[in-house]
């Protein structure tokens, strides 16, 4: 029972009986489930009438040592009353008991993820009157036992399996292979077994007061709001824990009468692909969780889905068609007045229609774009509510292959879900055997401890990427998602050897050359090749596109270095490039032994005449990606990592490096150490290699503007190169590297006779560079927000390293979400306010974006929204969900 405390409120809200306390827009304190029921109550509709706890009951439980509060009890039994009013029937009654049903339901919906509790209220008395008001013994007991096994699953936290081992073992006995198949007399004796198990099992009887039933229950669902697979659910889909959830307590109808009895749940449309046809399933003499358990095959509810599934078993539309016709007109009055896909629970109790449940139904991302634009073109929503309508982090279903979800799946092991997309491949363990495997024609998956920018021609060659270390924000994470390689990364279980040539998990050995599954949607490692379903992008998903880009503000680009990505980038809508990272392109095999020939000069003299070398295929790159991108922008971030990333660090590659190139090896490995940093983040990288070796940078300015120069003599359309220095601390170093470039620029120019308009801004991400904005916005036209090292900075936590930790800060409640995966508004997000506040005081046209991967997540652009930065710049394959992002931001900023 509950413990007083000293509060006042109003806990409990009633429905049925045709009205209801609440309504639909009371979600937040009702819940989905209890404002929907209240809704339909309104309607008018058969709803079995009931009461909700409401979520601040929940919140209140948590917040005072799991005490409910001091109203609650009496609030309780007067929403009982009502429901006792309404039926007739009484609660712990032995002659005529009301027995109830108790849900969980948060504003959200998180299917499966809390409990549930049905036939409330029997007992070895109350089953009796059950049985004499039915006139069906066995029905009685038959739900007895279901409410026993539920009871103690849910409740008294006993394994269901115990229960059914229990069945198992009278069936096989009685040698009868379905539950329908026994008797009454059956299921009291299956009963006598199951409280036998529960009294030795807790050392005390299962309990027979209604009441103390009734309690446990709802002290029940409150707890399955923190189980762990309620706060896993969560977390995926950024729920906040301080929501809650109600409880639903209501009449129970039964489906498993008869005949003439039956349960289902129904989708108004197909959630799979948006077909506008009544979706879904059945069972005759059942209750709801028969459904959904697999022990019972369900039937189809309408005639043309049996005829296509090639079933005999009627159809409910044939078995009953006086109700199905009921149910028909219900469920289309449902969809009409939420206009929106439904997902409906019904029951049928001896002819007798009774609707569960209603809610916006989950769907597809290939659903949700044909329902939204059929919709719109209905005229039920408008374009508006379409675009509102698809959530544009779904579209990533549509961009990548997905494991086909009838597929068998032998899951191996398990990390984060990187970057979207499934693929198959043969393992192996380092990048040059990545490469010269995909060369050969094979589909490989690359297996690394983690990766780095060497790694990026074995990633480029890979179908999929596993990382053991980094979060979702790592290296790996971050090239994956710009590729749009499948990656799952910081799958720690994962023991790599790749001397051995195999990695162990789980008690298993996985060898290079086997074939193995990424899943990069979920983070599961699946062996071998489940079938595969290519993405489609449909004309709905155009259309609404379409919708998107005439409503958003914010442009939309994309951070690409490769031909490949510029194209994938345009293909998806960019609006030009916001960032190209040039120190991939140096990795390439035809240019490294000259980086590191530079690297290793004793002058300025040896590194120029490296640099001569390089800068041919430098200034090829930008006109590739000039060229592809036709007079968009294209922001260019010169040299940004520190120069000991492209050396060799063992003996080992020390000498096969030397070996390849002719390069001295002692040379090498003392310039290796030498270059060795405590903490290289912080260290001789990004605007530093500028200002300790101009040439550098004077070369990568060069080959953008000739490039520039000659995409511009061809008659193409002109490009509009942005020059960008990174990590820019001062104003002074700003200064600095303008006068560079424009000196450098200003000369290719005169040698080309030629104008050309370029612009020159920087890359902010140190807070230091944010508060003094306007130091830096007298010499920059731009400044670029990289939020993976601003929040790095701001934090003082390193992105690649945080998985190990992030996730307790995340379920302790210190963190909503991990920052380097939605932008934290609060800090991060203030320094980005600052800087643009301060940079257009200095500067008022000063043009502001945003290129770290948070570019690409919807919060974080509705957070760029309501800045007013200019444009987003994201992995190529989160554009589309960037331009609906934008869209959706612009809306709810009007």
């Amino acid at each position: 029972m509950p413990v007083e405390t000293l509060t006042k409120s109003r806990w409990v809200y009633s429905f049925g009986g045709g009205g209801a306390d609440g309504d639909a827009s009371m979600k937040n304190l009702l819940g989905g489930k209890g404002a929907n029921l209240a809704e339909m109550s309104s309607l008018g509709l058969p709803v079995p009438p009931g009461f909700t706890v409401t979520t601040e009951a929940c919140v209140h439980y948590y917040a005072n040592g799991k005490q409910y509060p001091a109203e609650l009890a009496q609030q309780v039994n007067d929403g009982l009353a009502t429901i006792e009013k309404i039926t007739g029937k009484l609660f712990g009654d032995v002659a005529n008991p009301l027995l109830v049903s108790v849900r969980s339901g948060a504003r959200a919906s998180m299917p499966g993820m809390m409990d549930t509790v049905l036939n409330l209220g029997l007992n070895d008395e109350t089953v009796e009157g059950l049985a004499k008001l039915s006139g069906d013994r066995r029905f009685a007991y038959d739900s007895y036992r279901r409410f026993i096994q539920m009871y103690s699953n849910v409740v008294l936290d006993l394994e269901h399996h115990m229960f059914e081992e229990i069945l198992d073992d009278h069936k096989d006995r009685l040698d009868i292979h379905v539950d329908t198949g026994l008797t009454a007399d059956h299921w009291a004796a299956v009963i006598k077994d199951y409280k036998a198990a529960v009294s030795r099992e807790l050392g005390k009887p299962f309990p027979q007061d209604a009441q103390e039933q009734l309690w446990g229950a709802v002290g029940a669902v409150f707890a399955s709001w923190m189980n762990d697979r309620a706060k896993f659910y969560r977390r995926m889909h950024d729920i906040p824990e301080a929501w809650g959830t109600a409880v639903n307590i209501q009449s129970m109808v039964f489906g498993n009468m008869g005949e003439t009895s039956a349960t289902g749940v129904a989708f108004t449309r197909n959630p799979s692909n948006g077909d506008n046809r009544l979706y879904g399933e059945f069972l005759i003499n059942a209750q709801g969780e028969d459904v959904v358990a697999g022990i019972r095959t369900p039937q189809s509810l309408t005639k043309i889905a049996r005829e296509e599934m090639g079933d005999t078993v009627p159809s409910m539309e044939e078995a009953m068609p006086v109700v199905f016709a009921q149910f028909k007109s219900v469920v289309e009055t449902l969809e009409r007045h939420y206009r929106d896909m439904q997902d409906i629970e019904f029951t049928v109790e001896q002819g007798t229609l009774y609707m569960l449940q209603t809610r916006n139904g989950k769907r597809t991302a290939k659903a949700a774009l044909k329902i939204a634009v059929d919709m719109a073109a209905e005229g039920v929503i408008s374009r508006t509510e379409a675009i509102n309508r698809v959530e544009p982090a779904s579209l990533d279903q549509l961009l990548h292959p997905t494991i086909d979800p009838s597929a068998q799946r032998d899951v191996i092991a398990t990390g984060l879900p990187a970057s979207p997309g499934a693929a198959t491949g043969k393992i192996v363990f380092d990048s040059d055997a990545a490469e010269k495997a995909s060369a050969a024609g094979d589909s490989v998956i690359l297996v690394r401890e983690e990766t780095s920018p060497e790694d990026i021609h074995g990633m480029h060659a890979a179908r999929g990427i596993i990382t053991a270390r980094g979060g979702m924000t790592s290296h790996a994470a971050v090239v994956a998602r710009g590729m749009g390689r499948p990656c799952v990364s910081g799958a720690g279980e994962v023991g790599i050897f790749p001397k051995e040539g195999l990695f162990r998990v789980r008690g298993r050995e996985f060898k290079a050359g086997e074939i193995i599954t990424i899943d990069g949607s979920t983070g599961e490692i699946l062996m071998g090749s489940p079938k595969m379903i290519e993405p489609e992008l449909t004309g709905d998903f155009a259309t609404l596109m379409g919708w998107a880009d005439a409503v958003r503000r914010l442009k939309v680009r994309a951070n690409a270095e490769t031909p490949l990505d510029a194209k994938t980038a345009r293909g998806f809508g960019a609006e030009g490039i916001g960032l190209c990272r040039t120190e991939h392109m140096f990795f390439d095999d035809t240019r490294i032994a000259a980086v590191r020939e530079m690297i290793l000069a004793d002058d300025e003299k040896g590194r120029r005449t490296a640099l001569a070398k390089i800068a041919p295929f430098q200034k090829a790159d930008f006109v590739e990606l000039f060229t592809i991108m036709e007079g968009l922008p294209v922001t260019i971030r010169l040299l940004d990592p520190p120069l000991h990333e492209f050396l060799p660090h063992t003996e080992e590659d020390v000498a096969a490096v030397a070996l390849a190139t002719g390069l001295d090896a002692g040379k090498l490995m003392r310039r290796a150490k030498e270059l060795h940093e405590t903490n290289p983040m912080l260290g001789h990288r990004g605007c530093r290699l500028g200002v300790s070796y101009p040439e550098i940078y004077e070369m990568q300015v060069r080959a953008i503007i000739e490039a520039a120069c000659d995409i511009s003599k061809s008659g193409k359309a002109a490009p509009i190169p942005e020059i960008m220095h990174p990590l820019v601390a001062k104003g002074e170093e700003m200064k600095y590297l303008r006068d560079l470039t424009d000196r450098t620029a200003k000369a290719v120019l005169a040698e080309q006779g030629i104008a050309i308009e370029y612009t020159v801004g920087t890359m902010i991400e140190l807070p230091r560079a944010a508060l003094r904005a306007a130091d830096l916005a007298a010499n920059a036209e731009f400044f670029s927000f990289g939020t993976n090292d601003l929040t790095q900075t701001t934090f003082g936590i390193s992105r690649d390293d945080a998985g190990k930790f992030l996730a307790a800060y995340i379920d302790k409640g210190i963190f909503d979400k991990d920052p380097f995966v939605s932008l934290d508004q609060e800090g991060v997000g203030d320094l980005i306010r600052i800087a643009a506040e301060r940079g257009r005081a200095a500067r008022p046209d000063v043009k502001l974006g945003i290129c770290g991967e948070h570019g690409g997540d919807p919060a974080s652009i509705t957070f760029c929204e309501s800045v007013g930065l200019d444009y987003v710049s994201c992995s190529p394959y989160r554009v589309p969900i960037a331009r609906l992002a934008a869209a959706q931001a612009a809306l709810a900023n009007k």
